[in-house]
């Protein structure tokens, strides 16, 4: 009885200095460098981004526009849309890849040759896919909107390799 009485006490001295903690945890200045504050979110907006590629999409069989990068966050890789991309929304089946030619295929013969990095999200607008580590994006000249059912490029943006790769 008494193993219970002391274990009753123990929980409730934890749920009355817990919320005491967290909000004093909250109250801390933020982290210094150098004599300046820093908050978190301002510690994340100064991780640095870099520009691997980019290019301007032009249309294929459909109207395609807008603008593709390959960044690099935090070790990883991403082929990332502006918000101008726009590509015909006809396409049922319609595939993000990665192309060795400047200029992909009108339709492919070799499903060998391109890197799929999976569905399109949304017909406009900003969206992200992540490349895989373990492609070698040196072996690749272009991205691509390409309609799986219909084996059609809709669009392809040729890339450029970045040389100042810090923004």
């Amino acid at each position: 009885m008494k193993l219970n009485q002391l274990a009753l006490t123990a929980l409730t001295l934890i749920a009355v200095a817990l919320p005491i903690a967290i909000s004093s945890a909250q109250a801390l200045p933020p982290t210094t460098t150098g004599g300046s504050f820093i908050t978190s979110s301002q510690f994340m907006a100064q991780a640095p981004t870099r520009i691997a590629a980019t290019g301007t999409f032009v249309a294929a069989e459909k109207p395609t526009t807008g603008t593709a990068r390959i960044v690099v966050e935090a070790g990883k890789r991403y082929l990332v849309f502006d918000s101008a991309f726009k590509t015909s929304d006809q396409g049922p089946d319609l595939h993000v890849v990665l192309d060795p030619a400047a200029q992909p295929p009108m339709s492919y013969q070799d499903t060998t040759r391109y890197v799929n990095l999976g569905k399109l999200q949304k017909f406009d607008g900003e969206q992200r896919y992540p490349i895989p580590a373990t492609v070698n994006l040196s072996q690749f000249k272009s991205v691509g909107i390409w309609c799986r059912m219909a084996n059609a490029t809709f669009g392809y943006a040729p890339l450029r390799m970045s040389t100042n790769a810090n923004r």
